[in-house]
């Protein structure tokens, strides 16, 4: 189950930003960030245009080959923002790919981190383990309703992207 968990996971991640799959799941359960990191990401509500260039980036991303890199130290992460550092010196195409889709650094993070949040959400309504562990005062709403809503798409291009060498594609999903 753990391993399922973990592959849905990558695949969320893969969505939104091939490079910064590993990282975000550090940010969503890092004690170290400042209060206010984590009430930005328990805050942040994705929105339609925030949605579609995320999705314009994916595609790119796709194209350009970008695919996820290994974390790095995560003694270094004390901030979303050294957590967003870290995301864009994972591959050196990725800063100016973000930037050419309207995002800084730290609101693509957070984009990321709430789109794979709401999708554990989603996941975990079928997966009991899984339910177990969410807090629920940390749930945005607003985004679990937009994940449902997009989700058709989503699952779209995590196919696209396993069919373009993503993680699934050649490595058994792991």
């Amino acid at each position: 189950m753990a391993s399922s968990l973990i592959t849905r996971l990558q695949q969320v991640l893969l969505l939104v930003a091939l490079a910064v799959l590993p990282l975000s799941l550090k940010a969503q359960a890092a004690p170290g960030l400042p209060e206010a990191d984590k009430q930005a990401i328990q805050q942040y509500t994705l929105t339609e245009d925030v949605f579609n260039r995320l999705v314009a980036a994916t595609k790119e991303a796709q194209a350009a080959g970008i695919h996820p890199q290994q974390a790095g130290d995560p003694s270094q992460i004390h901030s979303l923002d050294d957590l967003a550092r870290q995301a864009m010196s994972s591959d050196p195409r990725i800063p100016a790919l973000i930037a050419k889709h309207g995002f800084t650094p730290r609101e693509f993070l957070l984009a990321n981190i709430a789109l794979m949040n709401a999708g554990l959400v989603v996941q975990a309504k079928s997966q009991p383990e899984l339910a177990k562990m969410i807090d629920q005062s940390k749930v945005n709403a607003a985004n679990v309703a937009f994940y449902e809503a997009h989700q058709a798409q989503i699952e779209a291009l995590l196919r696209a992207g396993a069919a373009n060498g993503g993680p699934e594609a050649g490595n058994g999903g792991q």
